[in-house]
């Protein structure tokens, strides 16, 4: 819910779903996150407010933090047992479908939107596809890293993919970032994982179990990542985006180039 300029980070990516054609959306929460299913609520009385001032741009702000055709679902994951556990939580509800995989403190800024960038790839192949950027080698213990062959442009078919190597044994400069599109099958994979050394379920080894059933693809995105997580990425991303905020950007550039001749 942390804002990223007038929108917290959950609708950045809500609205990088939408874009890409998604109807229905599944949030996997835990406790004390109620503040998720508040802010996509519709909100009768203030619309209502809304309309009776005739506040008709405000009243299509509010509508669009959840268009009409989009139904949100809610599913609570008890433990914080890992990624793989959360993803698994929605397995009743996703069925035999295939399916997309969000992490909203990766903010990603592209046109066309990743996803529909990755959705593409996955309707021409029909396999599951991992967002992948290149890193730096001193990166490769923050992220999953790939290994595997060239496929097509922008595609390496995975041979496998380990956990925050070490930069002496990270197997290629490919680190998975938050955007994935699985077949079910994901689900009984992430079944038979063991737990780690902190008792989390880790998805980077179900889609390692993955890979010996299926073709599953790394595609390198084009667009910017923003890994708000990181304090300097959230500072970057709210710069970023402020810049290309119509109702923002020209004063906030004064205002940047004015601070810039103040800084020593």
């Amino acid at each position: 819910m942390l804002n990223v300029v007038d929108k917290p980070l959950i609708q950045h990516a809500v609205e990088e779903a939408i874009a890409s054609g998604i109807t229905e959306l599944i949030f996997v929460t835990g406790r004390n996150k109620r503040s998720i299913e508040d802010h996509f609520d519709k909100s009768y009385e203030l619309e209502a407010e809304l309309i009776t001032k005739n506040k008709t741009a405000l009243l299509d702000i509010v509508r669009q933090v959840k268009p009409s055709h989009v139904n949100c679902v809610y599913v609570r994951q008890p433990e914080a047992l890992g990624l793989g556990d959360a993803v698994h939580c929605a397995k009743n509800l996703i069925g035999d479908d295939a399916f997309a995989v969000l992490l909203a403190d990766d903010l990603l800024d592209s046109d066309p939107p990743v996803l529909s960038q990755m959705m593409a790839v996955h309707q021409h192949y029909q396999s599951s596809v991992v967002a992948v950027q290149a890193i730096q080698p001193e990166q490769s213990t923050s992220y999953g890293v790939i290994s595997g062959k060239a496929f097509d442009e922008r595609l390496t078919k995975m041979s496998g993919v380990v956990e925050k190597p070490s930069p002496s044994s990270a197997p290629s400069n490919l680190g998975v970032v938050g955007r994935y599109i699985f077949t079910p099958a994901i689900f009984k994979h992430i079944q038979t994982v063991q737990p780690d050394a902190d008792g989390e379920f880790q998805l980077t080894d179900a889609i390692q179990s993955l890979l010996q059933e299926q073709l599953v693809l790394a595609y390198q995105y084009e667009g910017v990542r923003y890994d708000c997580g990181m304090k300097l990425d959230y500072l970057k991303a709210s710069v970023d985006i402020a810049l290309a905020h119509p109702e923002l950007q020209d004063e906030f550039k004064a205002y940047l180039a004015n601070r810039q001749k103040l800084i020593p």
